[in-house]
């Protein structure tokens, strides 16, 4: 097992956590960032998103997680669903809201609770529909299995059952 596969584990592993994510849409493509250390293979694309610390709300944290991973500022809509990630041995309850880019500039950024060598993310882009779901299912969320189009992923609703 790898550094940051091995962070992944110490730091959230075998324990239920909470995760704000935000869907962001640009010119018709999802912004989304590139994880090592979560899958089978090493790569998982999700979008951006995190965990609250204690004491921030959700929009406060989705906020954060978003400067901190993408150099972005936005602004939070409304929850759009509910996902529960199970892949042991993490266990997430994922919030999905629309998110809205109010400032920043776009960049890879990183997670500040890991160290500088198991660093996770490896990626952050915009991507269409088709160059999501050109990847194999357990490299992208799972959220895109139930989806046939990028207007399918904001039809999503309510909670996510496996």
């Amino acid at each position: 097992m790898d550094n940051a596969r091995e962070e992944v584990v110490r730091l959230y592993g075998n324990r239920l956590r909470v995760r704000v994510c935000g869907l962001c849409l640009i010119d018709h493509k999802l912004l989304m960032v590139r994880h090592r250390g979560i899958g089978p293979t090493d790569t998982f694309w999700c979008p951006p998103g995190g965990g609250p610390q204690f004491s921030e709300n959700a929009y406060e944290a989705l906020v954060r997680e978003f400067r901190e991973e993408t150099g972005l500022e936005v602004e939070v809509g409304e929850l759009l669903f509910v996902n529960e990630f199970m892949e042991s041995p993490l266990h997430a309850m994922e919030l999905f809201f629309a998110v809205r880019i109010v400032g920043g500039k776009l960049g890879q950024g990183h997670d500040p609770e890991m160290s500088e060598e198991s660093q996770i993310i490896t990626e952050v882009r915009l991507m269409t529909f088709e160059e999501i779901k050109s990847y194999p299912e357990n490299e992208v969320h799972r959220l895109f299995r139930m989806c046939r189009s990028m207007d399918d992923v904001f039809r999503l609703k309510g909670y996510l059952k496996q």
